[in-house]
């Protein structure tokens, strides 16, 4: 399992590093879609060539655990909590005398519905290889936050560039792609194929426009990247205790989980 994770890891970097280099020849705005997103997809399509039967039951669902305890029902609680951690990443920054503004999609460079699919689409590119292969296949050894946690950290050590700005900076982005990767761990778990994806791509996404619309985040500014890895702690903190909770009202005779199975 780690042999192969490894694997995974290996070629995403260096499949993300080629396609970043390349971006800049294909005349593909990076405000419409980065191309290294799809270097995750790239890595599953290696494996997938290498163990096809293997590889397709993980995207299926094999090793993505059983739901324990509350989930967030329908898919809409995972939605919800995507937006959860944008609004208080900008509450916060406001709070210490940041100006979170807001960008009307108007005054994009290119059309805001492009943005919106594109990005659907780059962070579908990810998630397939984070949350629909790694998570399922770091699930056949370990428990659900443990292996949430292991993803996150690659998730945010893949984002090399980051590395480059301020220590806080990198700290508050790796502290966000954790927490944000507990959140969809345990959200999808014993969820599979392609509403595994699509729910995983949609919450992406949904962080993605929150923080180009209301905060540059990309400019190197310490203080909001600080905020949204503070947000995404919160936020997963609450989904481990409704998830704790659930739990322990399933042992209770009689009782009901909060949002069913």
């Amino acid at each position: 399992m780690w042999g192969t994770a490894a694997v995974f890891a290996g070629v995403a970097f260096v499949a993300a590093g080629v396609l970043g280099a390349a971006q800049p020849g294909t005349g593909v705005p990076e405000e419409v879609v980065q191309l290294t997103q799809f270097g995750p997809a790239l890595a599953v399509g290696v494996l997938a060539l290498c163990r096809p039967r293997w590889t397709g039951a993980l995207l299926r669902g094999a090793g993505s655990g059983r739901a324990a305890g509350a989930r967030l029902s329908g898919g809409a609680g995972l939605l919800g909590a995507a937006v959860l951690i944008v609004a208080l990443t900008v509450l916060g920054y406001w709070a210490v005398g940041g100006e979170a503004g807001f960008t009307p999609p108007g005054s994009l460079r290119h059309p805001f519905a492009l943005i919106a699919v594109a990005q659907l689409v780059g962070a579908c590119g990810e998630e397939v290889g984070w949350r629909c292969f790694l998570q399922p296949l770091l699930r056949t050894r370990l428990g659900t936050v443990a292996a949430s946690v292991t993803v996150g950290a690659l998730w945010g050590a893949w984002h090399v560039p980051v590395f480059g700005r301020a220590p806080a900076y990198a700290a508050g982005f790796l502290v966000a792609t954790v927490a944000m990767s507990v959140v969809l761990g345990v959200a999808l778990e014993g969820t599979g194929g392609w509403r595994r994806l699509l729910l995983a791509g949609g919450y992406h996404t949904l962080v993605n426009l929150g923080l180009l619309l209301f905060l540059d985040e990309e400019s190197g500014a310490v203080a909001p990247m600080v905020c949204f890895g503070l947000s995404g702690l919160v936020v997963a903190t609450a989904v481990l205790a409704l998830r704790a909770g659930g739990r322990t009202a399933g042992a209770v005779p009689g009782a009901t989980t909060l949002h069913g199975t």
